[in-house]
């Protein structure tokens, strides 16, 4: 359903992963469109992974900027994706980093939110964790303590990722993102009728909400 049948409130699906740049600007950048407006919607969190190949216990970070970027070309990067960010009223301190997680436990914590309304609470705590912390966000132990930070059940998180049944969910679902996102994360879908690939601005993202609610007229 592209909107709530009980509030009529247009759900908003982003495709993104917790540790991509560019997932993190281009959250901010909505949130202000949507606030601009003053928009009644639903943020629906959909996972993806911007590097299927890390290892499950991550990489060293420079190992991985050196991979993604090549050598001379990392601290280029760094400098183009902190200026982003400060326009976006992040501030990102990379030089905190010291390891590239692999997202997927991260997605689950996120998935164990969702159940208690506390998805768009959890991602954001993510987002700042990593890349204004510098934490490990694939650190098992520091994903249990942010979500007991949250609001989530310590008890049931320790069991929930221990036994691992949810583990497979989650990754069907990112086999359904990578199809939607042949491009890529971010991806943003408004309505399930306006898709917005990319970081896109504010005034983007502000137009692409205008239409779906012209697309959906009994939304607030």
């Amino acid at each position: 359903m592209s909107l709530s049948r009980a509030e009529n409130i247009l759900s908003i699906d982003v495709i993104a992963d917790v540790v991509c740049p560019w997932c993190y600007i281009a959250k901010r950048r909505l949130e202000a469109a949507i606030a601009a407006q003053e928009a009644k919607v639903h943020l629906r969190w959909r996972p993806f992974q911007i590097d299927r190949g890390i290892p499950e216990g991550g990489l060293a970070w420079r190992t991985y900027l050196a991979k993604k970027y090549g050598d001379d070309l990392a601290d280029d990067a760094l400098e183009a994706l902190a200026a982003a960010g400060r326009d976006a009223g992040l501030s990102f301190a990379f030089d905190k980093i010291e390891r590239m997680p692999n997202s997927l436990d991260a997605h689950r914590l996120v998935r164990f939110a969702k159940f208690a309304a506390l998805e768009s609470r959890m991602v954001e705590r993510l987002f700042k964790a990593f890349f204004t912390e510098g934490r490990d966000i694939g650190d098992r132990r520091l994903l249990i303590e942010l979500g007991v930070e949250t609001g989530l059940d310590r008890e049931i998180l320790e069991e929930s990722f221990a036994d691992g049944q949810d583990a497979q969910s989650v990754k069907d679902e990112m086999t359904t993102t990578r199809r939607l996102a042949l491009a890529g994360a971010p991806m943003v879908i408004f309505g399930e009728d306006v898709v917005v690939p990319g970081a896109q601005s504010k005034e983007v993202y502000a137009a692409a909400l205008v239409k779906a609610r012209e697309a959906h007229p009994r939304v607030g």
